[in-house]
């Protein structure tokens, strides 16, 4: 338990839609290749991956559309919505190239978080979409079981 909080403190983004949008079937970790300007604006937690995605660009992984903002204080600026490349094993990276040939499948990043030694990394989930009767049913479904557990905890 100890271990969640402590990556929660950690999370500079969260891409809290991304398990509403999509069925997540495997989630894995990869480390993600950034300027230093970029680090600094993470650390201020100010980034975004609500539309960002993992594309496969002649063997390699990278993360399109992610937002970074600019930083203030530096005189060297990147672009906000530059790939930026994800480090990953040949063998993850061929896994989730499978994943991506396959109909209805996309990589979707979860969260950009720092681990314990202070090093970005992006958490990414193969997923396929959900159909709005799908969405539907899963909000029904997290509202019974919300109500459940009221009605429970109230008889004792």
């Amino acid at each position: 338990m100890a271990k969640k909080s402590q990556m929660a403190a950690n999370v500079a983004a969260r891409n809290r839609k991304a398990r509403h949008d999509y069925f997540i079937e495997e989630t894995l970790e990869a480390g993600i290749q950034l300027y230093g300007s970029e680090v600094k604006s993470l650390r201020s937690g100010r980034a975004s991956i609500e539309e960002a995605y993992a594309s496969d660009e002649g063997g390699e992984i990278y993360l399109i559309n992610a937002y970074i903002p600019e930083y203030p204080a530096s005189r060297v600026q990147h672009e906000t919505r530059r790939p930026r490349k994800l480090l990953l094993h040949r063998k993850e990276i061929s896994r989730l190239i499978g994943g991506l040939n396959r109909e209805g499948m996309t990589v979707v990043p979860l969260s950009i978080y720092f681990n314990k030694r202070g090093i970005a990394k992006v958490e990414l989930g193969l997923a396929k979409g959900k159909r709005k009767f799908e969405k539907r049913a899963s909000i029904k479904e997290r509202e019974w079981k919300r109500d459940k557990a009221r009605l429970m905890r109230e008889r004792g």
